[in-house]
C-alpha cells in the first residue's frame, strides 16, 4: 500500500548562515503536486503532501541558490508535468531530471529537452519502482548520446560493485545519487564506499554528495556522513555535485532542517575553490544553464 499523505519538509527551516558562491547551485530537488493540478500516478507507491514549486523557490531564495536541478519524483510516475512546470517558471535557471520508461521515444526527449530536462534519472531501491536491466540501459545510452543527456542512478550501496562495469561504460555521464546511499556508521572502509570511490575513478562518472541526513544513522548535524562527502570531493573535485533533496521524501524520522543541510557544505567543501566546483563550476558543465 502506498504511504498516505503527509508534509515530508521542515516548516520552518532556519536562517541562512553563510553566504553561497553567486550562481550557486542546488542540484538536487523535487516539487510534489498540487495534487489538484498534478495527480499522483495511479500505482504511486508514496503519496507525500503537496511541496509546491512556491515553496520551493521560497526556500532557495531564502538561501542564496540560483540554479536548481528540479528531480522527477516516482509519485508522479511518467508524467513529468510538475516537474516541468516548476522548471518553466524559472526556465533558464532551473532544468529537470526525468522519469522515463528506458524505450521512451525520441520525439518525446525532444520534446522534453525543450522544455530544460537534461537527463533521466532510474532507481535501483527496494521502495521504488526497478530500473531497466544492463542491456536496456546500455541501449539507452547509445540513444542519449545524441540529445546530450545523462543518466542519473539512485541506488542501494549494495548495486553500487555489480553496477560498475555497465555503467562505467556506458558513453554519457553517469551520475550517482546520495553518494550511493551508503551507511555512514560502517565506516570509511566499508565496501560499499570502496566501491564508489573505485566507479568514481572512471571518467564519465559523477557523484553528489548530498543526503549526509540519509547516510548518518544520528541527529543533526550528521557529523558520521561529512567524512565521506568530504573525502569525494577533495578526490574527484571535478565531478561532484549537491544537491538540497528537499522535500525529503522517506526520511527516516522528522524532516531535516534545511539550514542545517546548506551548513554542512562548509565542512563538505572547506575551501573557496572546493566550494565554486561543487556549487557553480560543475553544475554549469554538466546541466548546461542558460544563465
Amino acid at each position: 500500500m502506498p504511504k498516505s499523505a503527509d508534509i515530508t519538509y521542515h516548516p520552518h527551516p532556519g536562517p541562512r548562515q553563510f553566504v553561497l558562491p553567486a550562481g550557486a547551485c542546488d542540484g538536487h530537488c523535487h516539487v510534489f503536486g498540487p495534487v489538484a493540478q498534478f495527480p499522483y500516478a495511479l500505482h504511486a507507491r508514496f503519496r507525500p503532501g503537496d511541496a509546491t514549486k512556491e515553496t520551493l523557490f521560497a526556500l532557495h531564495d531564502r538561501y542564496g541558490f540560483e540554479r536548481c536541478v528540479v528531480v522527477q519524483s516516482g509519485c508522479h510516475g511518467f508524467d513529468n508535468s510538475a516537474t516541468a512546470d516548476a522548471v518553466g517558471a524559472r526556465s533558464g535557471r532551473y532544468v529537470g531530471i526525468a522519469l522515463l520508461p528506458h524505450d521512451v521515444a525520441d520525439a518525446d526527449i525532444l520534446a522534453l529537452k525543450a522544455q530544460g530536462f537534461r537527463g533521466i534519472r532510474f532507481n535501483y531501491m527496494a521502495h521504488l519502482d526497478p530500473g531497466p536491466d544492463p542491456k536496456e540501459l546500455a541501449t539507452l545510452a547509445a540513444r542519449l548520446v545524441a540529445f546530450d543527456w545523462h543518466l542519473q542512478i539512485h541506488m542501494d550501496s549494495s548495486f553500487i560493485e555489480p553496477m560498475t562495469p555497465y555503467l562505467s561504460s556506458l558513453p554519457v555521464p553517469v551520475v550517482i545519487d546520495h553518494m550511493g546511499r551508503i551507511d555512514a556508521s560502517l565506516g570509511l572502509k566499508q565496501p560499499a564506499f570502496e566501491a564508489l570511490k573505485a566507479l568514481m575513478r572512471f571518467d564519465n562518472m559523477w557523484v553528489k554528495v548530498s543526503c549526509c541526513e540519509r547516510a548518518s544513522r544520528q541527529e543533526s548535524p550528521y557529523v558520521d556522513a561529512v567524512p565521506f562527502a568530504r573525502e569525494l570531493v577533495a578526490s574527484f573535485p571535478e565531478r561532484v555535485l549537491w544537491g538540497t533533496d528537499w522535500p525529503h521524501p522517506n526520511f527516516r524520522s522528522s524532516p531535516p532542517d534545511d539550514a542545517d543541510l546548506v551548513a554542512l557544505l562548509q565542512v563538505i567543501a572547506p575551501t573557496d575553490d572546493l566550494l565554486n566546483k561543487l556549487l557553480v563550476d560543475n553544475p554549469m558543465r554538466l546541466y548546461q544553464f542558460q544563465k
